[in-house]
């Protein structure tokens, strides 16, 4: 359903407006803090970036701009992502399920889902009684209504259960791990100067000189912006150890014998690092995709060697999504400022220290100055 109807190529490019106004308004944000002391905190507006995109595109305009809808869903939603991360013991002892009626952790669990619920089943039934301006489907929303309503073969959705369920699976894989995706990238860029300066130079000398931002037009222009990302996801997975399967029944694979109800999961971030594929596996070097012998390998699934977003039918339904948010955010921020460390650091002291979770974060915010060149431009 993801691929065919809510994420397929033609719904995502639904979207262009969308995502070139959210863009554009936490560049503008940047820019009003360019004149501050003060770092910018870009794992913070990376995160506000992502969930206000989610928000807009999926409960419709009204909930973005960090407004009354869209500020609390944001809080809802970090506080769902913090839950998810953490360590909880029925996962691998399910007969220790009772340990967390002591220890809160289901009071939490139980308070975040209510909130989720409610929230939720308002944005629902405003859709449901409709009053709003113009037809058909605006936003993801509607796509599950009218699925409910007439429903196509093999997509059943009997109740708004499941229209919350695939709205939380939605916002919990897509929001946070584009945000990450993004800081990790900019985390490399700052530690390797070279890399950005030919990545900026190149946006710069693709857009217009009368155009302030970049749009999605643009985007075809951008070989070496497109390397930078594939490079970033290669030694960044957002999600390193991908979705798990489960075997069926006892099966053997080269010599070993899998039981039945084992789960398996794929170290995505390890493949990306292997140094039987990659020669210096763990150096950021994005021109490695213009040599001949990895040239065609993609990301999308087809090659084993890279893998950030999963691959069959256990993949990530919403690569087109993600890709495109990552790349249009990036060319802006590159395009519009010039970036630099806090007074004191040099590139040597770029914390790469990632945070345990499902999405892998840094551990520490990526805090950098912005100069606005556009502005002292204009």
């Amino acid at each position: 359903m993801c691929m065919l109807e809510l994420l397929s190529v033609k719904r995502v490019n639904s979207f262009w407006h969308e995502r070139e106004e959210v863009v554009t308004r936490v560049m503008d944000s940047i820019a009003t803090r360019c004149h501050s002391p003060d770092p910018i905190d870009l794992s913070a507006a990376m995160l506000a970036l992502t969930i206000d995109l989610t928000c807009r595109t999926a409960f419709g305009e009204k909930y973005g701009h960090g407004d009354i809808g869209g500020g609390r869903f944001h809080r809802i939603l970090e506080e769902t992502q913090t839950l998810l991360g953490g360590f909880c013991t029925a996962d691998f002892f399910p007969r220790l399920a009772w340990v967390h009626n002591f220890t809160g952790f289901q009071a939490q669990l139980d308070r975040n889902f209510g909130e989720l619920d409610a929230f939720y089943e308002s944005v629902i039934e405003e859709h449901v009684r409709g009053g709003r301006p113009g037809s058909g489907d605006r936003d993801l929303v509607d796509v599950l209504i009218r699925l409910q309503k007439n429903p196509i073969d093999g997509m059943l959705m009997s109740s708004p259960r499941h229209i919350k369920a695939i709205l939380t699976d939605i916002f919990i894989a897509g929001s946070d791990t584009s945000s990450a995706a993004l800081v990790w990238t900019m985390t490399e860029l700052m530690k390797n100067p070279a890399s950005m300066k030919k990545a900026q130079d190149e946006v710069r000398k693709a857009v217009q000189k009368n155009k302030h931002r970049v749009d999605e037009t643009d985007l075809q222009h951008l070989h070496y912006l497109k390397l930078v990302i594939k490079e970033s996801l290669r030694l960044h997975p957002p999600a390193p150890l991908q979705v798990p399967r489960e075997t069926i029944e006892d099966c053997n694979i080269r010599g070993y014998d899998i039981p039945a109800k084992t789960r398996v999961f794929v170290n995505a971030r390890a493949i990306g690092r292997d140094p039987k594929y990659w020669k210096n596996p763990n150096d950021f070097h994005p021109e490695r995709f213009d040599d001949d012998d990895v040239r065609m390998i993609d990301f999308r699934g087809q090659d084993f060697q890279l893998l950030p977003f999963g691959m069959g039918r256990r993949g990530c339904p919403g690569i087109n999504f993600a890709y495109l948010t990552i790349e249009l955010t990036l060319a802006n921020l590159l395009h519009r400022f010039n970036w630099a460390l806090p007074e004191g650091m040099t590139a040597e002291d770029v914390d790469m220290e990632d945070r345990f979770g499902m999405t892998m974060h840094k551990k520490i915010p990526l805090c950098l100055v912005a100069v606005d060149v556009l502005g002292k431009l204009e």
